[in-house]
């Protein structure tokens, strides 16, 4: 229960917190940045006092095996936060919607993972209530933020293929992977914010004094605020989700994530005012549900005993199976 709840309250405050900085900042990719940095100090101050260790001597082969993931991870984080500047918080849910039927996809083309009819009915699901909330829902919503959310779900799939590959290359230690890709990424991102063009955006909003309404904090008070925020839950979801998956079952952390998303949805009413339709909430729920019989689909599956064979010495093989002894003959999983 701890785990769980801990994952839930870190998710959910990273949510709130990068869509209230967004709304006052123009700037994503350096509040990405920012994020970046303060996971980066806090793994080095973990370091420091003894909690965990990472690697301070950067391998070049290990670099270069890294270079997929890294890639991908800053480009999929980078989509995700336009996507969530430019769609509600209530809407992140749906816009990023497609990330199982894309996973499943990649799966298949990279790994020959071949999906079974109900993993293809779950993705059905999923994907008519992507539909549902972007085509049959009568709220308007920004096309640039559902191109963004198509992107970043595309980009998350990828990224979780690529990760396979990427553990082979840090000898299996997720921590040590999540700091690499941590450490680099932000390196990558300070030119990058500058060749967008958020230059300007970054010096306005660090050295103007722009006029602040009674009640209200500048955008630079926001900006730092969201920024530890974020910094430290980015910190800590590294960590809960590793726990959620570990200590709980999948279907456990599967229910979890939707529970995460419905009350994303609910805060986005709560703190921003967000609209939720029949439409939004019926699309929601259909994303839910089948990323939910997904799981369930996999656990399943995973639980079905596979048949497991003996080998027979060539001789026998030789002589014809009408010369087998019991014994020598394939044995099925109650023998």
């Amino acid at each position: 229960m701890g785990t769980v709840l801990f994952y839930l309250v870190a998710a959910l405050a990273m949510v709130v917190a990068n869509k209230w900085v967004l709304n006052k900042t123009d700037v994503p990719l350096f509040f990405l940045f920012s994020q970046l940095v303060i996971a980066v100090v806090l793994f080095l101050i973990a370091h420091a006092m003894g909690l965990l260790q990472v690697p301070l001597d950067f391998d070049t082969q290990v670099l270069k095996g890294l270079i997929p993931t890294i890639a991908l991870n800053v480009i999929g984080l980078s989509f995700s936060n336009y996507t969530l500047k430019y769609v509600d918080a209530s809407f992140y849910q749906v816009a990023r919607g497609m990330v199982l039927p894309f996973t499943v996809c990649t799966s298949y083309v990279f790994l020959h993972s071949r999906p079974s009819l109900l993993v293809l009915l779950a993705c059905s699901f999923v994907t008519s209530g992507f539909f549902i909330g972007v085509f049959l829902d009568g709220t308007p919503v920004s096309l640039v933020g559902i191109s963004f959310g198509v992107a970043s779900s595309m980009i998350t799939a990828m990224h979780s293929v690529v990760i396979k590959r990427s553990l082979e290359v840090v000898k299996g230690s997720a921590l040590h992977l999540s700091w690499y890709t941590n450490f680099v990424s932000a390196l990558i991102l300070l030119p990058l914010l500058l060749l967008t063009g958020e230059g300007p955006g970054v010096h306005e909003l660090l050295f103007s004094n722009p006029i602040v309404l009674e009640g209200e904090i500048s955008p630079l008070t926001a900006f730092m605020w969201g920024s530890a925020v974020t910094g430290v839950l980015g910190f800590l979801m590294s960590i809960a989700s590793l726990l959620s998956i570990k200590v709980t079952s999948p279907i456990t952390h599967m229910v979890s994530s939707a529970v995460r998303g419905v009350a994303a949805s609910v805060l986005g009413v709560w703190f921003f005012e967000d609209i939720i339709s029949n439409g939004r909430a019926a699309s929601i729920g259909t994303i839910l549900l089948g990323s939910i019989y997904y799981t369930w689909v996999k656990h399943q599956e995973s639980q079905t005993p596979k048949a497991s064979y003996d080998r027979v010495p060539p001789e026998d093989l030789e002589k014809g199976s009408g010369d087998m002894s019991p014994t020598k003959r394939n044995r099925t999983p109650e023998d």
